[in-house]
This record gives C-alpha cells, structure tokens and sequence, in this order.
C-alpha cells in the first residue's frame, strides 16, 4: 500500500473503531466465569459495537464480528497473566495481546477444538503469538467500510467474496484471518470445502468418499468457528454446574402462573 493509502487507513480505522450503542443478543458472561471455562487454543467470539462491527455482521449474517485467541498458560512473560492472554487482530493497534477485560459487556461465545494434544495446542497459540506487533490489514478496512454507506443490497453468495479483500501481506492480519491461519499449522480444519468423490466398492457400489479443501483464510469470518462442525460451543452458565430449580422469578412471570395451573389440575384429577 502506498502512504496515502496507508494514512488515509489509519483516520479510517480510528473511526470505525469508535464504540457506539448495540442492543446485545444476550447477556454478557461475567470476567469470572469465562476465565473458568477456558483453555489454550479456544477461541472467542465477539459481538462487537463499533461501526465497523455493522460492516462485519452484515456481510456475514452473523452476530459475531470479531475474534480472538485465548493462550492462557502458553504465553510466556507478560503473556502469562490474566490481563494479556489473548492475541487478537485490532483494527487500530495491529496483532497484540489483551485481557479479558477488554471484552467486559460485550456478548461471546467460546468455540473450542476438539482433540488437539498439548505439542498441537501449543503450535496454535505459538503461531498467533509469533505475530504480535504485525499491523492489521487497512486495505481491508477500505473495502469493508464501503458497506457502511448506503448500497444496493449484496446478495448472499458474494458476501463472502466481498470480506476476502485485504492487500495479501504476511506481515498483515484480520481477526479471523490470524486464527484460521494458526489452526492450517497443524491441518486442523475450521469449514473447509469438501469434494466427494466416488469410493465404490463391491460391497458398496454407491459409496462416496468425503475429500477436504483447505479454504483460503482470507476467505474466514468469525461466524465460521460457530458454525464449523469441528469447534465445540463452550456455554460458561452451563459448564458452572447450572441448576434452572435454582434460579429466582419474578412472581408474575406467565410461563410460572400456566405451571401452577396446570400442576394444581393434575392434581385435582387424581
């Protein structure tokens, strides 16, 4: 990118990142009981609340616009402490490592790979933190802020062409880009493409054999970790021993008052 270019970035990306008001899917999960339920490798989902988070959500048709990766243990020094166990693609700041106060009242979601050994696992967290102090990608920030402004509707099957913009430097990162590429280190699959081929054999003539595509990873998204049959959805209320006897209603709640009802009727009919 040429100094124009990357100035013209820079004032870009300080004003998409600047917060605005977001009414949130859900309510977000306490710094407590999300560093409990982490492990190295997972990674984070963000309902973002910037602008550029609007761009994000709206070429995805998805709730999440941003992602990072939990390292916990695995970071050495400062990365080792609650306040940098993360490493994420900032849109201002470049590849760097945060807290998990940085996510305080916002709505996420933990998607976990399943089966990784601890070399594995340590390659992953390796790879995103051998990035850090790598500048984010403003080319993309351009062409994502295009859909900011008023346009024709995009349709659905180039939304997904229309985030994989980006100069393609190395030394450049997207949030989601960054951990798809970790995860291709040790060929595990996020949502690649897969090709079936025929596989027919005497005992089974109609068989098909299933073939996986590495996808490009400036091709992913953050949706993509929620929607990938391989990362498992970690819910903390669920995983802290969640109890629904336990928990405390409002006396004039309707669905309270029809289970009283229809308790006191079964118990007439007896």
């Amino acid at each position: 990118m040429n100094a124009f270019t990357e100035m013209l970035g820079r004032r870009l990306a300080r004003f998409l990142a600047e917060a605005h008001h977001v009414h949130g899917a859900s309510r977000p999960t306490s710094r407590a009981s999300l560093l409990a339920c982490l492990q190295p490798a997972d990674v984070l989902l963000v309902e973002g609340n910037t602008r550029i988070s609007t761009a994000v959500k709206y070429l995805t048709q998805s709730t999440w616009s941003h992602a990072a990766l939990y390292v916990g243990a695995h970071g050495a020094g400062r990365l080792a402490a609650e306040h940098h166990c993360f490493v994420e693609a900032d849109l201002v700041y470049g590849v760097r490592s945060v807290g998990i106060e940085e996510f305080d009242g916002l709505h996420t979601r933990i998607c976990r790979p399943v089966g990784l050994t601890e070399a594995e696992t340590r390659v992953v967290t390796g790879y995103t933190m051998g990035r850090i102090g790598h500048q984010y990608d403003m080319r993309n920030v351009i062409d994502l802020a295009r859909y900011l402004l008023p346009l024709p509707p995009v349709p659905t099957r180039l939304r997904r062409r229309m985030i994989a913009l980006g100069s393609g430097d190395p030394t450049r990162a997207i949030c989601s880009t960054l951990i798809a590429q970790a995860f291709q280190t040790i060929g595990y699959p996020v949502l690649p493409l897969v090709e079936l081929r025929p596989a027919a054999t005497p005992e089974c003539p109609d068989c098909v054999a299933e073939v996986l595509h590495i996808r490009h990873h400036s091709l992913y998204a953050p949706r993509d970790f929620d929607v990938s049959p391989y990362f498992r959805v970690v819910k903390p209320t669920i995983e802290g021993n969640f109890d629904f006897r336990a928990l405390t209603w409002h006396p004039s709640t309707p669905s309270l008052e029809a289970a009283r009802i229809g308790e006191q009727g079964a118990l007439s009919q007896r």
